[in-house]
């Protein structure tokens, strides 16, 4: 059976297409089958995209990217950024480009789309990583990218998480204490919650 984080799905594609207002804008999603959460923002990314910290001129990656919403809407509303969507299916990947057209943005110097299992095809220290972790592919896979997500921020950069408390989050923010020796949890909806650590 094919999961949203399969390398390379085999499975028929049908489209989805939907708008949905995030960070205070109107966006616009063309998404497949063999995707994560089809026909709508999933609850925790909305609250990432909404509530996550984000600043001028950052370097930022979204990890496990999927179609590209939390990417994109961070575009979007701060243009000056720069953007790594990374996703290990690519079909997400190819989702993100035309998502990037739709939303009136495109690949350029500041856009940079890359498929590989988790860091495998990253480069680059960035200001902030956001995750919307696939609990479904096990907690060790988790806990693996925050682990490794501490080699790729830049002192003072920060990993922001969204997940919910009582499914999986108390034991993430656990292990982000353990890696970066500090967690806050900032913001919360719906039973989800959003946990940053800071590298220092």
């Amino acid at each position: 059976m094919e999961h949203y984080y399969t390398p390379n799905p085999t499975s028929k594609i049908v489209e989805h297409t939907f708008s949905q207002v995030a960070r205070n804008q109107q966006l616009s999603f063309v998404t497949a089958s063999g995707l994560f959460s089809q026909t709508h923002i999933d609850t925790g990314s909305l609250l990432l995209i909404d509530e996550g910290l984000i600043q001028p001129n950052w370097k930022i990656l979204d990890l496990g990217c999927g179609y590209g919403p939390v990417g994109i809407a961070f575009k979007r509303s701060e243009p000056t950024i720069h953007v790594t969507f990374a996703d290990v299916n690519s079909r997400a990947i190819e989702y993100v480009k035309k998502n990037l057209k739709l939303n009136n943005l495109k690949a350029n110097a500041t856009i940079e789309l890359t498929s590989g299992d988790g860091f495998a095809t990253v480069t680059g220290l960035f200001d902030a990583i956001y995750l919307n972790p696939p609990q479904s592919a096990g907690k060790d896979l988790c806990f693996s990218l925050i682990e490794k997500s501490r080699e790729y921020l830049k002192n003072g950069g920060n990993l922001q998480i969204v997940a919910r408390k009582n499914k999986g989050g108390e034991s993430l923010s656990q292990q982000m204490q353990n890696v970066f020796g500090n967690v806050d949890a900032v913001s919360k909806r719906s039973g989800f919650w959003i946990y940053i650590s800071y590298k220092k």
